[in-house]
């Protein structure tokens, strides 16, 4: 039997921007982990219930449906409601991490992000494992 702390974490990341998709995965693929891209948030939910990820990670500004909106259907899916999610937005304004927050993100890192702090912030969500009916913990560069 393989234990669990040998098997690759597995992250979903959902991204439209094709160069932002490739960095991510290639900086999660360079730290042991596996990795799920998907470009349309449309096909984020299916893809995350046939993928089962360990981590969601999910721009905000996505195309057809928002990635506060993908996160509010996450968290009301009893399959996907305990999988940590992290958002990441080049749009930082005031209120935006209160919203973020309130969808039910447990972290928020902005764009451009810093390589170190990413893989961070990644790290500090898969070791406190799955979420659980505390209320969603979110900062605007690590976990709070």
């Amino acid at each position: 039997m393989v234990e669990r702390a040998l098997v690759k974490k597995r992250v979903l990341v959902v991204e439209d921007n094709e160069l932002n998709l490739k960095l991510f995965c290639d900086l999660l693929a360079a730290h042991g982990f596996e990795t799920d891209a998907v470009r349309d948030g449309r096909d984020a939910y299916g893809r995350a219930r046939a993928f089962t990820p360990d981590l969601i990670i999910t721009d905000i500004q996505l195309p057809h449906v928002t990635g506060l909106e993908l996160i509010a259907e996450m968290r009301g899916d009893a399959a996907l409601a305990s999988v940590p999610i992290m958002a990441v937005t080049a749009y930082a304004g005031l209120g935006d991490e209160e919203r973020i927050r309130g969808a039910g993100a447990n972290a928020y890192v902005s764009k451009p992000i810093s390589v170190a702090r990413f893989i961070g912030v990644v790290n500090d969500l898969l070791e406190a494992g799955p979420v659980g009916d505390s209320p969603p913990r979110a900062s605007s560069s690590a976990v709070a």
